[in-house]
């Protein structure tokens, strides 16, 4: 918990249900060491009281902006550059959507303007009030605006109902506010000058002219990756399967179908870049001979038989590459529906990756062309052993791209500063 000792964290509460895990979480972030003051909406105070909160921190709660007392030498002001870190723990679908278009009409909305701290926010509504479009639209803004959304999870809900819309428990929330690898900050490392390659989407094996093989894939997950990376300040080349996406800004974008082709631009650029990330469904097989013509029923005939012939494995080709050719920091994705940890692991050490990103699919609400995800990382510490391992609960696929981008940067530092040393 050593990343969040000193660190002046301004805890603000909204209005639901999960405030009530507020303050359990108040305590734990004074027990890591934080100074915590906290912000309550008039609303929260329905759900808890403030002196709660007063006893947990040992300091006063601020609940409104028009106090005369407060005011009189500009005390949201001087609370806003007072923080840190703000974290809004729960934040509602009301608050989100009051924050997305720059209201600023009682003190914690007020705050989030003023101030020029981390924002983070841990969202907890109904699980048809997350889905809602509306909601969708103001996470993906407040994103935009440097928000990190951590969560919701999905399970039971207060209201009866079960889906994503839980907050998360006071103990995830800590660890993934004290997770980022070898930062004293939650400030995201900055990625200028580094050269990224990024697959996505899944590949198309033809059988005939108007029939194919594929894997399921969106490609939202590899485009959130390549876009978190271009906006940290990374040169990125997104190497894209067929999807339905539209470039992010500031990316160099590669057209494939096949594995073939996929592999051919993955290792063009191998020697050039300084991360490779396989994100995408590549087919494991192919058909032997694709015929020219489209294939035709034949009467009295209830099967077809095709002859496939493995793909080219193109994590385990960039990752074989010797040190001398170039090779760079490689990031695979696994996505299993069973024993995840054990597949996860045995692919890592088996293709000599350096990480790698695995997913159960067998999950509702998350994966395959879900906008949300969640995620089991290792990773090889700097001396090399497979030793390190964090999970990353559901959250939207652009929050787990920068989470997972965050991890990857400390890693390439940790490394640098080990080699240097």
């Amino acid at each position: 918990m050593s990343t969040l000792l000193g660190k002046r964290i301004l805890l603000g509460i909204s209005a639901g249900i999960a405030a009530y895990k507020s303050a359990h979480l108040a305590r734990l972030l004074k027990k890591a060491g934080a100074e915590v003051r906290v912000v309550m909406t008039e609303g929260a105070q329905a759900f808890i009281t403030p002196l709660t909160l007063q006893a947990l921190t040992g300091e006063a709660v601020r609940t409104s902006l028009l106090d005369p007392e407060a005011e009189a030498g500009m005390g949201h002001i001087e609370l806003a550059r007072w923080a840190e870190l703000i974290l809004v723990a729960p934040g509602t679908a009301d608050l989100m959507a009051r924050l997305a278009h720059g209201h600023a009409d009682d003190l914690l909305t007020t705050l989030c303007l003023a101030s020029q701290a981390e924002r983070v926010m841990a969202p907890a509504m109904n699980q048809a009030m997350w889905r809602h479009p509306a909601t969708q639209r103001n996470a993906r803004q407040l994103e935009t605006d440097g928000w990190r959304l951590l969560g919701p999870d999905a399970g039971d809900q207060a209201c009866g109902d079960v889906g994503p819309g839980r907050m998360l428990e006071p103990e995830s929330l800590l660890a993934e506010l004290a997770a980022f690898p070898d930062t004293a900050t939650l400030r995201p490392p900055d990625a200028s000058g580094l050269k990224i390659a990024i697959t996505a989407g899944p590949t198309l094996e033809p059988i005939d002219p108007v029939r194919y093989l594929s894997n399921h894939s969106s490609g939202k997950m590899g485009y959130a990756l390549a876009s978190a990376a271009a906006e940290r300040g990374a040169d990125v080349t997104l190497i894209s399967g067929p999807v339905n996406l539209d470039t992010p800004p500031g990316v160099t974008r590669i057209d494939v179908n096949s594995a073939l082709e996929m592999s051919e631009a993955a290792n063009r650029l191998a020697e050039h870049i300084d991360v490779f990330i396989g994100c995408a469904a590549v087919a494991d097989y192919r058909v032997a001979q694709a015929a020219e013509h489209k294939l035709k029923k034949t009467p009295g005939r209830d099967e077809l038989t095709l002859t496939l012939v493995k793909n080219p494995d193109i994590i385990a080709e960039i990752a074989a590459r010797p040190p001398a050719s170039g090779r760079p920091y490689v990031v695979g994705f696994a996505a299993e529906t069973r024993d995840l940890e054990t597949y996860a692991r045995d692919k890592l050490t088996r293709k000599k990756l350096d990480m790698i990103v695995a997913n159960d699919v067998s999950q509702d609400g998350v994966g395959f062309g879900s906008d949300h995800n969640a995620a089991l990382l290792l990773w090889r510490d700097a001396d090399g052993s497979p030793s390190q391992r964090r999970e990353l609960p559901t959250q939207t696929k652009p929050a787990m791209a920068a989470a997972i981008l965050d991890i990857i940067l400390g890693c390439l530092a940790k490394r640098h500063d080990t080699a240097s040393s």
